[in-house]
């Protein structure tokens, strides 16, 4: 995994100290990440700096659907939902592979 528990319970405003949901965050950074790289085409391992680090823009992106998947945990909603530009659709298309292989 590439976005730690800590930074994960940090963007969504859980205690650190709180650590009945550790097992369950921890199951939505691996989603997370998973679906960023299906959604790029192509394994973040090739995106790791010089530390081993991702770009902030797709660390971002991963914590927008940990985000989004701790927040929203039915598949149905019954508000009215409008999408905010330049959010994970937008971080994800900077390094989406869009060739043919």
């Amino acid at each position: 995994m590439y976005l730690t528990l800590k930074d994960a319970k940090q963007h969504i405003n859980v205690d650190e100290e709180y650590t009945h949901d550790d097992g369950y965050i921890t199951s939505l950074i691996a989603v997370a990440e998973e679906a960023v790289m299906r959604h790029i085409d192509r394994p973040l391992a090739e995106l790791l700096d010089e530390n081993g680090e991702l770009p902030p823009p797709v660390c971002h992106a991963v914590r927008f659907l940990v985000g989004q998947l701790y927040a929203n945990r039915e598949p149905a909603s019954f508000a009215n939902a409008y999408e905010v530009p330049y959010t994970y659709g937008f971080l994800v298309s900077l390094y989406k592979r869009y060739t043919v292989r």
